[in-house]
């Protein structure tokens, strides 16, 4: 009796890109106020972000000058080892910027973590970009091409999320673990 063996038909592989760039972005419930990519091989250390900062600034005075002249926004940054460093501190407070500040060990309260990048990821999946300035040109066209009722919709699930942490108080939470009533 004779075997014949079939191959198993080949599976294609998706492989990770060696091409990277870092994305900072700032954005309100009415759209991204600032976004910049950061230079290659740069570190997102205190002294870099306290530059970001200086921008950041300058763009809320250019495109949200009535919260500008108001002093009538507030930072919300998460509590990497850059943003909660004594330098970026003295700067916020030097400025009168008013900072929300996240629990330890939340990512599940950053808008760009639960909301932002991943519909960013997703609307580029499974593209191939030649080089890291296609990358960035694509990006910021899916960036700036989310409707301002989206950036609503995201800070309206903040502010649930928020919400969990309050009756929690403080504890840490995945998922829909609390169910809140909604006003």
């Amino acid at each position: 009796m004779e075997h014949t063996r079939k191959q198993r038909p080949k599976k294609a592989q998706q492989s990770r890109s060696k091409i990277k760039t870092l994305l900072t972005v700032f954005f309100d419930q009415d759209g991204v106020v600032h976004h910049e990519y950061a230079p290659a091989g740069q570190t997102v250390d205190k002294e870099y972000y306290l530059e970001v900062l200086r921008r950041l600034r300058d763009a809320v005075r250019r495109k949200r000058h009535d919260l500008w002249e108001s002093g009538n926004w507030v930072l919300h940054h998460d509590n990497a080892p850059a943003h909660s460093s004594q330098l970026i501190q003295h700067f916020l407070l030097k400025h009168g910027i008013v900072q929300l500040r996240q629990p330890p060990y939340s990512p599940d309260l950053a808008p760009s973590d639960f909301w932002l990048f991943p519909k960013l990821k997703n609307s580029l999946k499974g593209r191939r970009f030649q080089d890291v300035e296609e990358i960035k040109t694509n990006t910021t066209k899916q960036l700036l091409a989310i409707p301002k009722t989206e950036y609503k919709e995201c800070f309206r699930k903040w502010k649930d999320r928020w919400k969990k942490v309050v009756v929690s108080k403080g504890s840490y939470f995945e998922g829909d673990i609390i169910n809140i009533d909604e006003d």
